[in-house]
C-alpha cells in the first residue's frame, strides 16, 4: 500500500491519540509491527506553536519514515498555515483531524465539530491541500461517521475530500455524539470503500487479530487503524500481522520481552520529557503495561508515589523479576482500554 510517493511496511497502522502517540510510542510499535503511525495532533493556532508541547510533538528526530503529522483547527487559512509549519520541521504526510470527539475540541468547532459543517470542512481540505501540493506532501483525513446518528455524512464529505485530492481517508465507526462508547459499526466504512478509489482505512474497537479480520471482511478496507488496544500492548500489531498472514494466534509474549519492550520505551520517554514531566507522564504507559496481570493494580498505586526515573525504572525491574520468577510468558495478551479512560489519553479522532 502507498500513500502519495510512500510505500508501506504493511497495512496496519497506529491511531493518532491525545497524550499518547507521542515519538517514543510511535517508534516503539513500528518495531514491533505497526506499518504507519500518525503523530498527536498539532493545532493550528500561531500563538502556541512555540509552546514546549507542540514543540515536543514537532519533533521527530530518529522516526522512521514516513513521518506524519495530524494538525486540528477550525479555519482554512491556519490549517494550511499548520500544514507548512509542519513540513517545515519534517513532515511527509500531512492528516487533517475531522474526528476528535473531545469536548475540550468540539467545543471550538474543530475535530469531529466539523463535520456539522461540509462547506467549511470542504474549504479546510482544500486549502490543505493546495500548501501541501508544492511540496509534494501528501494529505489525509480522518473522520467519524458523523455527527450524531440521525446525521451520519461521511460518505458524502469522502467522496468531496477525494475530488479535492486527498490521498487516503481513515473513518472510525461512530459517531462523534457516541464518544467511544457502545459498539463501532462498519457498514458506513463499507459504503465509504465502495464508493471511493483512494485507499480507506477502517477504525474503531479493532481489538485482536481475529477482530481484525472480522473487520477487514467487513469493510473491504484496505487497512487497519488501531488506537486504544495498542495502549500498553505495543505487540498487538505483530500479533495481528502473523494472524493475517498465517491463520495462527502467537501464544502471548514473554514476560522478559514485555520487560524489555517497556524499559526501551521508558528511556525514550524519559529522553524526550526530561525527569520531571516524563516520570509523570510515564505513569500511565506503565499502568496500560501491567493492569491485566497479577498485581497490576497494586503496582499502578505503587507507580503513581515514585518521584524519579530511576526509582520508576527499579520499580518495572523488580516487578518484572518477580513474574518471570513464576511465568515464562504473560497470562493473557491485555485487554483495550475502558471506556472511561481519562480524555487526554483518548485517541484524537
Amino acid at each position: 500500500m502507498r500513500i502519495g510517493p510512500f510505500e508501506l511496511a504493511n497495512t496496519l497502522f497506529v491511531a493518532p491519540m491525545a497524550g499518547v502517540t507521542d515519538r517514543p510510542f510511535r517508534r516503539l510499535c513500528k518495531r514491533l509491527g505497526a506499518g504507519y503511525a500518525v503523530s498527536e495532533m498539532v493545532t493550528s493556532r500561531k500563538d502556541l506553536w512555540d509552546s514546549l508541547k507542540t514543540s515536543r510533538r514537532a519533533n521527530h528526530d530518529g522516526e522512521v519514515a514516513p513521518i506524519a503529522v495530524q494538525i486540528a483547527g477550525t479555519e482554512p487559512i491556519m490549517m494550511a498555515e499548520a500544514a507548512a509549519y509542519n513540513i517545515a520541521r519534517g513532515a511527509q504526510i500531512i492528516d487533517i483531524n475531522m474526528g476528535c470527539p473531545a469536548k475540550k475540541v468540539c467545543n471550538k468547532w474543530a475535530g469531529s465539530a466539523l463535520m456539522q459543517d461540509e462547506t467549511l470542512a470542504l474549504r479546510i481540505v482544500e486549502a490543505v491541500v493546495t500548501a501541501c501540493a508544492p511540496h509534494g506532501v501528501p494529505v489525509t483525513l480522518k473522520m467519524r461517521t458523523g455527527w450524531c446518528q440521525q446525521h451520519k455524512n461521511a460518505l458524502a464529505i469522502a467522496r468531496a475530500a477525494e475530488s479535492a485530492g486527498i490521498a487516503m481517508l481513515t473513518v472510525h465507526g461512530r459517531t462523534r455524539e457516541q464518544g467511544y462508547k457502545g459498539e463501532a459499526e462498519y457498514d458506513t466504512i463499507a459504503a465509504v470503500k465502495a464508493a471511493l478509489s483512494i485507499p480507506v482505512v477502517a477504525n474503531g474497537d479493532i481489538t485482536s487479530p481475529a477482530k481484525a479480520r472480522a473487520v477487514l471482511q467487513a469493510t473491504g478496507a484496505d487497512a487497519l487503524m488501531i488506537g486504544r488496544a495498542a495502549q500498553g500492548r505495543p505487540w498487538i500489531f505483530r500479533e495481528i500481522a502473523h494472524f493475517l498472514a498465517t491463520g495462527e494466534v502467537l501464544p502471548p509474549p514473554r514476560v522478559r520481552d514485555v520487560q524489555a519492550w517497556l524499559t526501551e520505551h521508558l528511556h525514550d520517554h524519559y529522553d524526550l520529557y526530561g525527569e520531571f514531566t516524563g516520570v509523570r507522564t510515564a505513569r500511565k504507559h506503565i499502568g496500560w503495561y501491567v493492569r491485566a496481570l497479577p498485581g497490576g493494580e497494586e503496582f499502578r498505586a505503587h507507580m503513581n508515589t515514585l518521584q524519579t526515573c530511576e526509582q520508576q525504572l527499579l520499580a518495572v525491574s523488580d516487578f518484572f523479576n518477580r513474574l518471570a520468577a513464576s511465568q515464562e510468558r504473560l497470562p493473557t495478551a491485555g485487554a483495550p482500554l475502558a471506556d472511561e479512560a481519562e480524555p487526554q489519553t483518548r485517541e484524537a479522532a
